[in-house]
């Protein structure tokens, strides 16, 4: 007969978390964040860390290259929506790698021949102002001169006017010899007073530009998540279909870390893509989605990296309600856990979970860090932002922004969802929806993080380690769920607003 649980299926508001005693060391400014998102064996580090527990979902209206870049700024990752060609995505993947913190490979390049209306048409496509002018108008051709917006005045030169005219020559430049240092380069820009530094090699062939601008960007983002090149690190969202020329197409483009994006990660398609890609390639891989022991240990098992824990929690899912299958995100976080910690107590080999759905409050996520996740994939939370792909509107007196579901006919995924019949989606397992526009992403990413640290004090912890040792979580009543809230006084917006 069927087995059944006889324990319900919880959620995050189905918990809160028992303050511990607050130190004098849990403060903000102690709490370290830094967290693994690829196994590693007892006593070595991970491959690849994040510095903050958070990834964007993958998901074309959430994780684009734009994303990508302004995630890993702050010290998270996104992983690059797979729903798409093979070479846009991989395109993409090379966008936010070539978006370096330091040496930058020119995207922006013109012949001298070219006039002043191509340097204004590149710049209205690109939104670079430094075009950098080679002998065959390629990235890594001869460099013989730089335009920037300093060089020209639309006001005055004819728009026919040759590059050749107007650009700063080779001779005029100020450069750097490749093997330089990045140190060693930042010291040039601030020596001669440059907003940017070409780097070529002994045949005057353009290798690199490095950008005042980047430098002060590391400054101002010292928890950037960069690869040993100190460019972005980027993951990408690979299917069980068309992985085979799929992963090829985004190693070469620069990738560092892969996901197979999948509702239910609990098949034998799962394990023959891991397999492919571990036996082929050195990129890192992880899977999922799973909601249970036995899911978890088939993909450990399989050879995944990490392993997302989640079904039919998001907030434009519907694949309970199509499907039936699922588990509460709560119930579904605690149980992997225990396994994930089970299993590096038997090997020596902690294998990192994430959270992915059911997150709806920001102290959510903090409950999913001490129930076990080493972090979270959030969709709705990413999509509202500035940086995510989708335009913003405005909806009668709101500004929203556009938020569908993988699973959506809009999303035509279904190589997520296929199980080996026709190629189309025969139900939708997500919404097409709105999500309320809330700004950039740094600035609602700072009051998220600013909040888990304050419960992270509260809990007497300063690293997610810590918290999960340390936490004491209970269960809450209906009626607790409203006496949480503010109950019995009439709120001053409401009266605002019937005025």
């Amino acid at each position: 007969m069927a087995f059944y649980y006889t324990e319900p299926s919880r959620t995050f508001s189905e918990f809160l978390l028992i303050p511990n005693l607050t130190t004098k060391e849990c403060n903000p400014g102690n709490v370290n964040l830094k967290t693994p998102i690829t196994k590693f064996k007892k006593g070595e580090q991970p491959a690849i860390s994040l510095n903050i527990p958070f990834s964007s979902a993958v998901m074309q209206s959430v994780s684009d290259h734009n994303m990508a870049v302004a995630l890993a700024r702050c010290g998270g990752i996104s992983f690059i929506y797979g729903s798409q060609s093979v070479e846009d995505q991989a395109e993409m993947v090379r966008k936010a790698k070539s978006y370096k913190a330091g040496f930058v490979v020119s995207r922006s390049n013109l012949t001298a021949n070219h006039t002043l209306r191509d340097v204004l048409e590149l710049k209205e496509k690109t939104g670079h102002s430094t075009v950098a002018i080679t002998d065959d108008g390629s990235p890594k051709g001869k460099l013989l001169g730089i335009v920037t917006s300093r060089d020209y005045r639309t006001s005055r030169d004819p728009l026919d006017k040759p590059i050749s005219e107007f650009m700063t020559p080779f001779s005029s430049l100020i450069y750097g010899k490749s093997g330089i240092t990045l140190s060693e380069a930042n010291d040039l820009i601030w020596e001669h007073k440059l907003n940017c530094l070409p780097v070529v090699d002994a045949e005057q062939k353009l290798d690199y530009l490095v950008f005042r601008k980047d430098y002060d960007a590391h400054k101002e983002n010292p928890l950037g998540l960069l690869d040993a090149n100190k460019s972005y690190i980027v993951g990408a969202g690979i299917n069980t279909k068309d992985y085979m020329e799929r992963v090829p197409a985004l190693v070469d483009a620069g990738v560092d870390i892969l996901v197979i994006d999948s509702s239910d990660g609990y098949s034998e398609w799962q394990r023959e893509t891991v397999q492919y890609v571990k036996s082929n390639f050195h990129v890192k891989i992880g899977a999922g989605n799973v909601v249970d022991r036995e899911g978890f240990l088939y993909l450990v098992e399989s050879g995944a990296d990490f392993v997302k824990v989640g079904i039919g929690g998001g907030s434009i899912c519907i694949t309970r309600e199509q499907k039936g299958i699922g588990r509460g995100q709560a119930s579904a976080l605690i149980e992997v856990a225990a396994a994930r910690d089970k299993y590096f107590d038997e090997t020596g080999i902690y294998v990192p979970i994430c959270s992915d759905g059911g997150i709806v409050h920001d102290y959510h996520i903090t409950l999913a860090l001490a129930m076990g996740a080493d972090f979270v994939m959030m969709g709705r939370y990413f999509a509202r932002f500035d940086e995510s792909p989708t335009k913003k509107l405005k909806v009668g007196n709101n500004f929203v922004k556009e938020f569908w579901g993988e699973g959506s006919n809009r999303a035509r995924n279904w190589q997520r969802y296929d199980t080996g019949g026709k190629q189309g989606l025969v139900f939708e397992e997500g919404v097409d929806s709105y999500v309320p526009y809330a700004g950039s992403l740094r600035e609602n990413l700072d009051k998220t993080i600013s909040k888990i640290k304050s419960t992270m004090c509260n809990c007497g912890s300063t690293s997610i380690a810590e918290l999960q040792k340390k936490a004491r979580i209970t269960l809450v009543s209906a009626t607790s769920l409203v006496e949480g809230g503010a109950h019995d006084v009439i709120l001053k917006e409401s009266t605002m607003s019937g005025e």
